[in-house]
C-alpha cells in the first residue's frame, strides 16, 4: 500500500473526474448498481447488491455487466487525464462484491487521439428505445464494432438471417408476455420504472422513454416502463420507415462473474465505438432473463457461447431522451 506521499499529485481531482465519467456508464433498468472506494490512489470498485434486481437477475449477471460498463469508463478516463489504471479484477474471493481494485499510476505516454476521440463518446452515448432510421450501418462500422468487444474479451454475433432475427424478435415478445404475468416482476418493474412524481435520480423515469414506440419489422418488444398509465415522451411522427436496426448479441466463452465483468467493458466499449458513428443502442434482455430462453437462444443462436446481451443499433428516429444519476457523493466513499 502507499504511502500518501507516494500519491500522485492531483490524483484526487482526477480520481473524482474519473467516477463521475464512470456512472455515465448504462445499466440495467438504470440501476446503477455501484460504489467506488478510495484510498489514496487505489478505487475500489464494489456491486451494491441492495440494487440488484432480485426477480430478473437473481445471479447478479446484469448487475454485474452494469458495473464492467462503469469500469470501462473508470479506466478510458483515467488514461484521457493522463493516468494509467492497474486494474486487479475481482482480488479477494472472499468478497465476491469486490469486483475490481484499480490503482492510479501517472503515466508516461502522451494521451492519444484515439483515446481523446473515445472519451469524447462517453457523454454523447445516449441509450435508445424506438426504431431507427432507414439506411444500412456500414459494414466497415460494423466490423470496429465487433473489434471493440473482442478488445475486452467478448465476442459480438451479428443476426443477419431473416429467420434468426425473427425469432430473436419472439423470443423477446414471448418473454415480455411472461414477465408481464409474473407478479413479483411487476412488482420489481413499478420500483425501478417510478411515477412522474418521483425525485428519485435512479430508475426509468418518465423522460426516459416514448409514450410508444414504431413497430418495425421484426418487431421487438419494448418494455412497458409506464405500466399502461400512458406516462412517457411524446415521440416524433411516425412515418412508417423505422427500422429495427442491427442485431447483436454480445456473447463470451464462460457464464461467470468473471465473465460478465468482461461482457460488461466489451459493451461499453462497444456503445462508445458506435456512438463515434452516431448510433445508439436500444437493449432487449427480457428472454435472457428468462433461463430456458437464454439457454435456447445459447444453443440455437450462439455456438453454444454464453448469450449476456441482445441490443439493436442504428441512428435513432426522434430526439435523444434524458435519463437521471445520482450524484458522485452518493456512491463515492473515501475508505480509511
Amino acid at each position: 500500500m502507499r504511502t500518501r506521499s507516494e500519491v500522485p499529485a492531483g490524483v484526487d481531482d482526477v480520481i473524482r473526474g474519473a467516477v463521475e465519467d464512470a456512472i455515465r456508464a448504462p445499466s440495467v433498468h438504470n440501476t446503477q448498481p455501484w460504489l467506488f472506494g478510495v484510498r489514496g490512489s487505489r478505487i475500489s470498485l464494489r456491486a451494491d447488491p441492495d440494487r440488484r434486481l432480485d426477480v430478473a437477475d437473481p445471479q447478479g449477471r446484469e448487475m454485474l455487466i452494469s458495473c464492467g460498463a462503469a469500469l470501462y469508463n473508470l479506466r478510458l478516463s483515467l488514461r484521457k487525464r493522463g493516468f494509467e489504471p492497474v486494474v486487479r479484477p475481482q482480488p479477494d474471493a472472499d468478497r465476491p462484491n469486490l469486483l475490481a481494485d484499480v490503482e492510479v499510476e501517472r503515466g508516461y505516454a502522451a494521451v492519444s487521439r484515439e483515446v481523446e476521440g473515445e472519451y469524447a463518446q462517453i457523454e454523447r452515448r445516449h441509450s435508445h428505445r424506438g426504431g431507427f432510421r432507414p439506411g444500412p450501418v456500414p459494414s466497415g462500422v460494423v466490423t470496429s464494432l465487433l473489434r471493440a468487444a473482442e478488445q475486452e474479451g467478448a465476442r459480438v454475433i451479428q443476426a443477419v438471417d431473416a429467420h434468426v432475427l425473427g425469432a430473436l424478435a419472439a423470443l423477446t415478445d414471448a418473454a415480455e408476455h411472461v414477465q408481464r404475468r409474473t407478479p413479483a416482476y411487476s412488482t420489481e418493474m413499478a420500483r425501478w420504472a417510478p411515477s412522474p412524481a418521483t425525485a428519485r435520480k435512479d430508475g426509468v423515469q418518465e423522460i426516459s422513454y416514448p409514450v410508444r414506440t414504431p413497430r418495425t419489422e421484426p418487431h421487438f418488444a419494448p418494455r412497458d416502463f409506464a405500466r399502461g398509465q400512458g406516462w412517457g415522451v411524446e415521440p416524433a411522427d411516425d412515418d412508417g420507415t423505422a427500422l429495427a436496426g442491427i442485431v447483436l448479441l454480445l456473447v463470451t466463452a464462460e457464464d461467470t462473474p468473471a465473465a460478465w465483468l468482461r461482457a460488461g467493458q466489451a459493451l461499453e466499449r462497444l456503445l462508445l465505438c458506435a456512438a463515434e458513428h452516431d448510433l445508439s443502442a436500444a437493449y432487449h434482455t427480457q428472454a435472457l432473463q428468462v433461463p430456458e430462453l437464454r439457454a435456447f437462444i445459447r444453443t440455437h443462436f450462439c455456438g453454444d457461447a454464453h448469450p449476456q446481451m441482445l441490443l439493436r443499433l442504428g441512428v435513432p428516429v426522434g430526439e435523444e431522451l434524458a435519463t437521471v444519476r445520482r450524484p458522485v457523493e452518493d456512491v463515492m466513499v473515501e475508505e480509511p
